[in-house]
């Protein structure tokens, strides 16, 4: 557990400055963080716990299937969302947020079954925040922390 604190305190970390020191829209990130799968919840009723971040306070659990980061969570797929308020069931932890992209963190491979562990969630302050250029290399991180932590 103290690997997987660290790698995701220190990607936390350098994704905020990242994003920071790029042009307009991506130096307006206003949170970036993780999410990680609650050990203590139900197979049933699966939900996520707020993990290592950067920004304004966060929800601390979201359930699988609500808002951007239980969609994400539930169907193992990317969320690029470029406008939130018109994201079926958007959780807004902070006002502020115009556009969010979450990617999720799935270990398993060829012949083991996948499973979600964690997400990325990264919000900007202005519409179309994130492109596809930011997809590709965030889930190229969510492969390398899916290798690299103690999940």
């Amino acid at each position: 557990m103290i690997k997987r604190t660290g790698n995701l305190a220190n990607s936390a970390s350098l994704l905020w400055h990242a994003y920071k020191s790029l042009p307009s829209p991506s130096n307006q990130v206003n949170w970036a963080g993780f999410y990680v799968l609650d050990p203590k919840a139900t197979q049933s009723k699966p939900q996520l716990i707020l993990g290592p971040f950067q920004g304004k306070v966060a929800c601390q659990t979201i359930a699988f299937g609500k808002g951007v980061c239980g969609a994400a969570a539930e169907s193992q797929t990317t969320q690029l969302v470029p406008d939130v308020e018109k994201f079926p069931g958007h959780i807004a932890c902070d006002g502020d947020s115009k556009s969010e992209i979450v990617v999720p963190i799935v270990v398993g491979g060829e012949g083991e079954a996948r499973k979600l562990v964690a997400i990325i969630d990264i919000d900007c302050a202005d519409f179309n925040g994130f492109d596809e250029v930011d997809k590709k290399y965030l889930e190229r991180l969510a492969e390398l922390l899916a290798k690299s932590c103690d999940w």
